[in-house]
């Protein structure tokens, strides 16, 4: 690990450029709930609350900043590369985000409230898995504010567990997971194709992707509506989508569909009734791939909500 100076000045702020703890009231701010520093890396559970609209800037020099949300998003929250992209270009903020060292980034959101799960990774562990002609292109940049990838997602919550449940054996397992963590993600962004040329999606095709999957009054869409919308054989668009995102579009359809999930659960919906919504078949199903992916229940989600909301 860095010396303890470095690790303060690179951990001791949140996902997004974070502001101090909050005061009596719940003022703007962070509250660490569970804390581990580890060989590399340094592992907290953070309560982040804005009031109102906030824009900040964020840079880390010797970390990946692997960010995870345990609830929803607060609203509107998205990103941009300031040093790379126009002051108007930002990118909508997966549930599963991954900040590279050493680049500026601009983050912004309508405010309010989330838990995520923060995992600063040693650069240095991370580079050593990446091939030696690996560059920061565009398609890259983009999949780093949303990493669409189980494997991640699956390892991020054992840590979670182990801050939640510590135990004498906490930091050796911890490690283990790190060391994982950290080649998955090489993986998963040097798998990110360069340009459209080499097999990804063009632009204006990951656009309306994505506004059709936040359409919110259109049923959950299926990969034969995507491929039909980007006039694409089911085959080509899958090759192409996975060249452009580094991930497969079930993996992706998936994620943003839990994450939709997760956004209905604050409401009275009754849940049955969101599952439908989502095009599950039924409850049970919808239950276990929720569970899969978050590693708790719908139901116990929406209790851990009003409990929140009790505080």
């Amino acid at each position: 690990m860095a010396q303890e100076a470095d690790r303060e000045r690179d951990a001791g702020r949140g996902s997004e450029a974070l502001p101090p703890a909050p005061g009596p009231g719940g003022r703007r701010g962070l509250e660490i709930d569970a804390e581990m520093t580890l060989a590399h890396a340094h592992v907290m559970i953070a309560s982040l609350y804005h009031p109102g609209p906030d824009r900040n800037q964020f840079r880390r020099d010797r970390v990946y900043w692997v960010d995870l949300c345990l609830t929803p998003r607060r609203p509107n929250a998205d990103a941009r590369f300031a040093d790379h992209w126009s002051a108007a270009r930002f990118t909508k903020l997966g549930s599963l985000i991954a900040l590279p060292p050493r680049k500026r980034i601009e983050l912004r959101s309508a405010g309010g409230r989330h838990v995520s799960l923060l995992c600063q990774v040693q650069a240095s562990e991370v580079e050593r898995w990446l091939p030696d002609d690996f560059e920061w292109t565009e398609r890259r940049l983009e999949a780093s504010l949303n990493l669409a990838n189980d494997t991640i997602k699956s390892l991020m919550l054992r840590l979670n567990e182990e801050l939640k449940q510590p135990s004498a054996s906490s930091a050796g397992l911890g490690d283990a997971i790190v060391a994982q963590l950290a080649i998955e993600l090489a993986r998963h962004l040097a798998a990110a194709s360069a340009e459209d040329d080499k097999g990804g999606l063009a632009s204006w095709r990951l656009r309306l992707i994505d506004e059709r999957i936040a359409d919110p009054d259109a049923v959950y869409p299926t990969v034969t509506e995507l491929a039909s919308l980007c006039r694409l054989s089911t085959r080509q668009f899958s090759r192409a989508f996975r060249a452009s995102r580094g991930c497969g579009i079930a993996e992706y359809l998936a994620q943003t569909r839990i994450d939709a999930a997760k956004r209905k659960l604050y409401t009275s919906a009754p849940i049955a009734q969101i599952a439908v919504s989502l095009g599950f078949a039924s409850q049970s199903s919808f239950t276990a791939a929720f569970r899969r992916l978050t590693g708790t229940t719908p139901d116990q989600f929406r209790k851990r909500i009003a409990a929140g909301r009790k505080r």
